[in-house]
């Protein structure tokens, strides 16, 4: 089933972006720090999560594999990265910097001896690296892969197959990277663009 998306209003508007239209909106169920937008596909496992966080004062690189050491932190040693590199989001100004990377990890501690606990999570990130405004936006799209719900052998990310999951997984970062943008400048304190 292909997603179809919709234009969605990320922390009161200041920021939009395109999200298959199925997903829903976490801050509906459960409490939502203000700094996070979080939103759940409830035809099966995956998720997206978007974070506005203080810029890490590292090289770009170092401060991707930072967030997601934070992201996975009790299982950051069996995290697995296997590529990184330089994205670009059509809608914010000419220069900003934009990185992504794959991972796997495995479940982690909130999820392991639950009912539909994944053999292992593909995580891709996309860090937004706000420079005036000492920020850095990370958008965490996390596809856990649940025993029944894929292909067993469908997904070796190391020759390059990744599945429907990560298929999935994949467009959903391509629409964020093209239809993500910042509509108040405002939300990073200091001075508006």
């Amino acid at each position: 089933m292909a997603d179809t998306f919709a234009p969605r209003p990320l922390f009161g508007g200041a920021i939009t972006v395109s999200l298959p239209s199925t997903l829903q909106d976490v801050s509906e169920i459960r409490q939502v720090p203000d700094n996070q937008e979080v939103y759940l596909d409830p035809l099966g496992f995956s998720s997206i999560v978007f974070d506005i966080l203080e810029r890490v004062e590292k090289p770009d690189l170092e401060a991707l594999k930072f967030h997601l050491d934070d992201l996975v932190d009790e299982d950051a040693g069996q995290t697995q990265v296997w590529r990184t590199g330089d994205a670009y989001c059509a809608k914010l100004p000419q220069g900003t910097p934009v990185f992504t990377l794959m991972a796997t990890s495995p479940p982690g501690e909130k999820m392991r001896g639950r009912a539909n606990e994944p053999e292992f999570v593909v995580m891709l990130l996309i860090l937004v690296r706000l420079v005036e405004q000492q920020t850095d936006v990370i958008v965490a799209i996390n596809a856990p892969h649940v025993k029944g719900e894929f292909e067993e052998g469908s997904v070796d990310l190391e020759h390059g197959r990744g599945g429907v999951l990560v298929g999935r997984a994949e467009k959903w970062r391509d629409e964020v990277l093209k239809t993500f943008e910042v509509r108040d400048w405002g939300l990073f304190g200091g001075e508006e663009e």
